[in-house]
């Protein structure tokens, strides 16, 4: 069973992996063996991550870059593929978010949501998928969210993304299958995360969630390692264009 779960001599790009969510489960994929490259769009942020795991005794690298920037992205594989090694697994966590009523919402930051949360995916997936497409062996994880199922008030932008990301998981796992790459999804529920800080701190919103939510709590970001494990692992090489909600029940709770 250790050799199931086991990422040993896996190399592992989480992007956006400099703090929150991202980071978390980079530690806890180094932590079951693997070597991980620290995505991110500030040098020092990257660096002082990838530092943190280097201290607990774990190989990191870092690839400074844009996953909206095309050019930038694949300047970055190439580099990542020729001087540091083949990527084994992608994890696509990059994302944003912003938050105005819907006839609100300005231009320019739906353009911004759009082109991190959803083309960022595409971009870096295509980039990657080329690499393993020719090696005839990956993983590709796509962080989408609640929202890739369900609506909520003044995140229309974000939303519109992680559906899209949703689709996108299924329909690159349905050509890339047959390169023996699998290309899967962890949709998070509600999780205690920078990100949502503004959240956790309003008592009502909070409130409202545990009676939401049937384990009545928010989730813990470690709480998701294990299913990023599976997915990274030969566990899980029968699995593809599946969404693994990892929400405490919510989704299925009316």
């Amino acid at each position: 069973m250790s050799k199931l779960f086991s990422l040993e001599n896996k190399r592992i790009l989480v992007t956006g992996a400099a703090q929150g969510i991202g980071f978390t489960m980079a530690q806890g994929l180094a932590e079951h063996g693997a070597e991980i490259i620290i995505n991110g769009t500030s040098p020092e942020r990257a660096e002082n991550a990838a530092m943190k795991l280097r201290d607990e005794g774990y190989t990191a690298h870092v690839s400074v870059f844009d996953v909206s920037n095309a050019l930038a992205v694949e300047t970055a594989i190439e580099k990542i593929e020729r001087h540091i090694g083949p990527i084994d697994v992608l994890f696509n966590n990059a994302g944003i978010q912003r938050r105005h009523p819907f006839t609100e919402f300005p231009l320019e930051e739906w353009n911004q949501i759009i082109a991190t949360n959803q083309t960022g995916v595409f971009l870096v997936s295509q980039a990657v998928a080329k690499k393993m497409i020719a090696r005839k062996a990956g993983k590709i994880i796509n962080i989408c969210s609640m929202q890739s199922e369900l609506g909520r008030d003044t995140i229309t932008p974000y939303a519109a993304a992680k559906g899209a990301v949703k689709m996108l998981t299924r329909s690159m796992s349905v050509e890339l299958a047959r390169y023996n790459i699998q290309v899967n999804g962890i949709a998070p529920g509600y999780f205690d995360t920078p990100m949502t800080k503004a959240l956790v701190d309003n008592p009502q919103f909070t409130d409202w969630l545990c009676k939401r939510t049937p384990a009545a709590r928010w989730g813990e970001p470690q709480e998701l390692v294990g299913a990023a494990v599976f997915l990274s692992s030969r566990a899980s090489d029968f699995v593809n264009g599946h969404l693994l909600f990892v929400d405490g029940g919510m989704l299925a709770a009316v």
